[in-house]
């Protein structure tokens, strides 16, 4: 069976697995959302320009540039709530890996005194 420290080895290596999965997330909804920026100011730039298409369909072009608006909100708010979830990822990595460091210093500190205990016992069995 595993001891207590090798078992928190593996969350602490899950928790950065978990906090490296929300990153990830958060990033690509900040990347989905300025694209949805770009393509609405790009809209909003053949609108206003002289060029044929945007005079032809205009509520067309309006719809789209509202449609990406809305997703760049949606993809910010996600990229937001995202933000929460690294940071409670982060703590809860913070959290485990002290936990196995002390679990570590315990069972190091058990075993040296362990040893010393078999020393001192080995001491006294030779001095008989």
């Amino acid at each position: 069976m595993d001891n207590r420290a090798q078992r928190l080895k593996r969350l602490v290596k899950l928790q950065e697995q978990i906090k490296a999965l929300h990153e990830t997330r958060h990033a690509t909804y900040v990347a989905e959302a300025n694209a949805a920026r770009a393509d609405a100011s790009e809209l909003l730039s053949a609108l206003n320009a002289a060029s044929p298409l945007p005079g032809l369909f205009p509520d067309l072009y309006n719809r789209r540039i509202g449609d990406a608006f809305a997703l760049e909100e949606r993809k910010t708010a996600q990229a937001k709530h995202e933000q929460g979830q690294v940071a409670t990822a982060t703590a809860r990595t913070n959290i485990v890996e002290r936990a196995w460091r002390d679990a570590l210093r315990a069972e190091e500190r058990s075993a040296a005194e362990k040893e010393q205990l078999e020393s001192v016992e080995r001491n006294v069995t030779d001095r008989k």
